[in-house]
């Protein structure tokens, strides 16, 4: 292979310099991340790392192209109308780094897609993002962000009802059924583990930062330090929830990331918190009188409650993320706006006006973070530009009387139609990323609907 130059802007000094500080580590994972947010790649020897810096990977453009499953979506475009042949994915600066707790010690890096001639490949979510935050570049605004990552860790058996169940202790084998929310003794039996993901993400340079007992039998949080740039927040909580997945599967549970788990309790949402900044560092969101709100930042929630009915696929991608919305689940049901109220959709949290922020709710934890913020992103900027009013602020309790003056769909198949024809998603991700995207969820959606749930025997076998 001639050795060309990274169009990602990687450079073999990092590589060099990584694998003289980590003489043991025999491995890399190499990460491309599909619509769907799942990594994939391979797996590479240690000699094989400089190389990979010196010029790139090839790798199948269908890798972009496939389903939940891992099976190929032809209507993306992706697989037998371009020959199914090989781009090159070179590594994303700053991403390479040992992972915690492996025998023998690998690393990983993660990768983006480029043409052979070095242009973006635009079915690359992690691109997609890398456009909207030049787009607010070209205006002089610079995003900054944090996602907060909700999980369950599970037992890896079922219960006896043959449903799932909460991961018992793996301190002492103690097993709760309560809701343990804000509980700190209940986090004392999984410190252990948590110990284990902490280490794995100080490894990765993440500053994961306070966990809580969530609002259900087996539900954590974590909170991941604001980051200035956008991309490494969204590259934080990729990176993160793999550390979770595996330090959960060193201790013997599950760690998942489903959006609804358990019918009974709340699902799990990735809320991304998002200010900007000016080219002198100045947050635009901050108000001069507290309590008095900034035009931005009003404009800002007007962008996002006049697209978030045409985006709710990319928040809700999956047939179980549509379980997560229900009144009082916290879980916002209308693109409704206000402040320190957990029951909208956006949220101007309370405190320190210095750090005056937007905190976007409607996303589960299921959703892939990189195609979330450039569509978040997205609809800041259209916020922005056409000083969109965001109507009167929701006070009290949320789901009642919610507003439907801009309805967002109501189940997935709406949602893949709304996202299907509108122009404003199109140009959020991109056209191809936009057609790979709803043709994998439509492929999916259909996958769904031919197959027959247990439910429909429990009602219907002896009934009709």
């Amino acid at each position: 292979m001639t050795d060309i130059p990274s169009p990602s802007g990687s450079t073999l000094a990092e590589a060099e310099a990584f694998l003289s500080q980590h003489p043991g580590i025999e491995a890399f994972d190499i990460i491309l991340h599909d619509a769907n947010g799942i990594g994939r790649g391979k797996i590479i020897r240690r000699h094989e790392l400089l190389s990979l810096y010196k010029g790139g990977r090839h790798l199948p453009i269908s890798i972009l192209g496939l389903d939940i499953c891992g099976e190929d979506v032809h209507e993306t475009g992706l697989i037998w109308d371009q020959g199914d042949g090989d781009l090159r994915a070179w590594p994303v600066p700053g991403t390479l780094v040992p992972l915690h707790g492996t025998t023998p010690p690998r690393g990983e890096v993660f990768m983006c897609m480029y043409d052979l001639e070095g242009r973006p490949m635009s079915s690359d979510p992690r691109h997609a993002l890398a456009r909207q935050v030049e787009a607010l570049g070209s205006l002089g605004l610079f995003p900054t962000a944090a996602f907060e990552l909700e999980f369950f860790l599970l037992a890896n058996d079922r219960g006896p009802d043959g449903r799932v169940q909460p991961a018992a202790d793996v301190l002492d084998g103690r097993r709760s059924a309560k809701t343990e929310v804000y509980s700190v003794d209940h986090l004392h039996g999984m410190m252990p583990l948590f110990s284990d993901i902490y280490a794995g993400a100080e490894k990765a340079g993440i500053r994961a930062e306070t966990v809580i007992s969530e609002y259900a039998p087996g539900q954590y949080e974590l909170t991941l330090h604001y980051r200035t740039d956008i991309l490494q927040a969204a590259d934080d909580l990729m990176r993160l929830k793999r550390i979770v997945r595996a330090q959960a599967r060193r201790h013997g549970v599950t760690a998942c990331f489903m959006a609804k788990p358990v019918e009974s309790y709340a699902g799990s949402g990735m809320h991304l918190h998002v200010s900007l900044c000016d080219r002198e560092g100045r947050n635009i969101f901050v108000e001069e009188t507290e309590g008095q709100w900034s035009r931005p930042i009003l404009h800002a929630l007007g962008g996002l409650r006049e697209t978030m009915g045409e985006s709710m696929l990319v928040f809700a991608p999956h047939a179980n993320s549509w379980r997560r919305f229900a009144s009082q689940s916290y879980a916002p049901v209308s693109p409704s706006w206000g402040v320190n109220n957990r029951s909208v959709a956006l949220r101007i949290p309370a405190g320190d006006i210095r750090a005056r922020r937007i905190e976007h709710r409607p996303a589960g934890v299921d959703a892939n973070p990189y195609l979330v913020a450039a569509t978040v992103l997205a609809g800041i900027r259209r916020g922005l530009e056409q000083q969109i009013d965001p109507g009167p602020e929701t006070t009290g309790n949320g789901y009642e009387g919610a507003d439907d003056t801009q309805p967002i769909p109501t189940c997935w198949r709406s949602a893949i139609a709304a996202a299907e024809h509108s122009a404003f998603l199109r140009e959020a991700l991109g056209p191809d990323m936009h057609r790979t995207f709803t043709a994998i969820k439509a492929a999916e959606y259909a996958r769904v609907a031919r197959t027959i749930p247990d439910v429909d025997y429990d009602l219907y076998l002896h009934s009709v």
